[in-house]
């Protein structure tokens, strides 16, 4: 899998890990957390409501975010689309922050005064769209206990939730109801897209900080590439048997069965090199007719090593 039609995926995987590391190397991480008392109701620092959704406060909890962003945010993305997906996460964040403050207001006298840092809130209300959209691969059971491909992803995402407790529970629950009421119908937001002037400056200034998320392409070519080897002298008179081309002026002393299956199949021509002659389809299949019950790589293989089809002949009669 790869980034392929999710940047914006790729774009917060990548600005949440470098301003968890900025915050680390400057020591601001004491200016990430968002708590009620005394930092909002006493002080008014609201600016953290909004400020504690952009970095983590600790490594572990920055690389499960991250596998998790992977795992889960690709599919997302790529099932709404970018502009729809970045619309998505910008209303997602806005909302999360509105009810955990409710939630700061309302639970603090049990307990609930601190919420740790982190976009933790945006990511399970992406793990609820991702539980609701995309069907699971495989199923299984161990010890009797069913399962799917998707309990691994909820695994992590338990590890998120329970590791600081019971702030870390906040942000998991409220990520949650956040994707719950997206999805909803009584509030009509999955609608609601960002401005066109937004999206333009975002993907002339900001996509190419993302970087290219094509996915790497492979090679078509059957053939293998051409490779140069040094011999070492412990290798003595040892056979090396390869699939590469040999190089211009090398000398062979035996062929190789690998290299003529691989000739047959690519029908490449390396009589220039080697000595062995490249049979017609023609001749294969007279040959083929004339022994059906003979294999046809031996068949191949006696043309091969015979200057004309009566001499390929005498040798499978022979053989």
């Amino acid at each position: 899998m790869s980034f392929e039609y999710a940047p914006v995926t790729k774009g917060l995987m990548m600005g949440s890990a470098l301003t968890s590391i900025i915050g680390g190397i400057f020591d601001v991480k004491h200016y990430l957390h968002l708590q009620l008392v005394p930092h909002v109701s006493r002080n008014h620092q609201y600016w953290r409501l909004l400020l504690h959704h952009t970095a983590f406060s600790n490594s572990s909890d920055l690389l499960v975010a991250e596998i998790l962003l992977y795992g889960v945010g690709v599919h997302i993305e790529r099932q709404f689309g970018s502009v729809k997906f970045a619309s998505f996460t910008v209303a997602s964040v806005l909302i999360a922050t509105i009810l955990e403050f409710l939630t700061l207001i309302l639970f603090h006298n049990m307990g609930i005064n601190q919420i740790p840092s982190g976009p933790s809130a945006l990511l399970f209300s992406i793990l609820y769209q991702w539980y609701r959209l995309i069907p699971p691969a495989y199923h299984f059971r161990i010890f009797g206990i069913a399962g799917s491909n998707k309990a691994f992803i909820y695994i992590l995402a338990s590890q998120l939730a329970l590791g600081h407790l019971p702030g870390s529970f906040t942000p998991a629950v409220v990520g949650l109801l956040t994707g719950f009421i997206y999805r909803s119908e009584f509030v009509n937001i999955k609608s609601w897209r960002l401005s066109p002037s937004i999206i333009r400056f975002s993907t002339r200034f900001l996509l190419p900080l993302v970087g290219s998320t094509r996915a790497p392409r492979r090679s078509t070519r059957a053939r293998p590439e051409t490779t140069h080897q040094t011999l070492s002298p412990d290798i003595g008179n040892e056979e090396i048997i390869t699939t590469a081309r040999p190089s211009a002026g090398t000398e062979e002393t035996g062929g190789s069965v690998m290299r003529e299956w691989v000739n047959e199949l690519t029908g490449r021509n390396e009589q220039g090199t080697t000595g062995v002659r490249v049979p017609s389809d023609a001749e294969i299949t007279q040959l083929t007719t004339m022994f059906p019950n003979m294999q046809r790589a031996v068949i191949v293989g006696a043309l091969q090593r015979s200057p004309n089809i009566e001499s390929a002949v005498e040798l499978l009669l022979a053989s």
